[in-house]
């Protein structure tokens, strides 16, 4: 349903070592984000990625209206831009560790990229900023600004349950400016940030206070689950501002230094086994 809008950052030394698909985060913070999304994509092109910034349908400056967007559609979004990109810089039908390819999922962003590479077997590692773990937390979060707004104006007309129950039922709402429909909240609701059942590269960075930065309790717990799953984890807690909902759009250096000595840091001859498959033999938690 029409076209997408893109920004395809590629490395000055013409073929690069790796790709890398970017899948923005959910409503207004995907503006907010954007800023710091392009400052990364710049500076994972100077290592030699090639990197594609997407808009999924209705979002940005891609065609369609947000309440036209569907959870799978938009995860079929992230699984063209991957093929595109894997076409563009011919790595179609190479192994997927001859030019691996990543997906780097900002919040909701991080439940669409793993859905997405759940659907195909030539993702070699997930980049999650901030991941958001849970779709129904960040929907009922997400309406809980319309009940919110309607408090103020003394105009409250029902619950964040009522809300959510009105959108399940088949019923389109309207939040914050954005038209959210049925098909894309129940999907929404029903994803959840799971391990691959198969190895992979994950890089998991979030966002923290204070000298003694560290994971919050319920991402240590879900990091513990992905290594047990098999999964090589990098994961680290970053002192900076919350980019992604801040009232100015503000620059946090952290997470692009975070990221490239992440990205440095993994073998340059990882393990070719494809995300989706799962090993001969079960892994050893780390």
């Amino acid at each position: 349903m029409g076209r997408r809008f893109f920004v395809h950052h590629t490395p000055a030394s013409g073929t690069p070592r790796a790709l890398m698909v970017y899948v923005h985060p959910f409503a207004e913070e995907m503006n907010k984000s954007r800023r710091m999304a392009a400052l990364q994509s710049r500076a994972l092109a100077a290592t030699g990625f090639a990197v594609l910034q997407i808009d999924l349908l209705g979002c940005g400056d891609s065609e369609g209206d947000f309440g036209d967007a569907t959870w799978s559609g938009w995860v079929d979004d992230v699984l063209s831009a991957c093929a595109w990109l894997r076409r563009q810089h011919g790595a179609e039908g190479r192994p997927a560790d001859a030019m691996p390819l990543w997906i780097w999922g900002l919040r909701v962003g991080c439940l669409l990229a793993t859905q997405a590479a759940l659907q195909t077997r030539d993702v070699a590692g997930l980049l999650l900023w901030q991941p958001t773990v849970s779709g129904k937390t960040a929907l009922q979060q997400f309406l809980r600004l319309k009940t919110a707004a309607e408090m103020l104006s003394g105009q409250a007309r029902g619950s964040t349950a009522q809300l959510r129950q009105r959108l399940l039922g088949g019923e389109a709402v309207d939040v914050a400016g954005y038209t959210v429909a049925s098909a894309l909240a129940s999907g929404m609701e029903a994803a959840a940030l799971q391990p691959p059942v198969s190895p992979t590269q994950i890089i998991w960075l979030e966002q923290a206070s204070g000298e003694n930065a560290s994971l919050s309790p319920a991402s240590a717990l879900a990091v513990q689950r992905w290594q047990q799953s098999g999964c090589t984890v990098h994961a680290q807690a970053l002192v900076g501002p919350a980019f992604w909902q801040t009232t100015e759009i503000e620059d946090a250096p952290a997470w692009i230094e975070g990221t490239l000595a992440a990205l440095a840091a993994i073998p340059s001859d990882p393990p070719a086994t494809a995300y989706g498959q799962r090993p001969e033999t079960e892994p050893v938690a780390t």
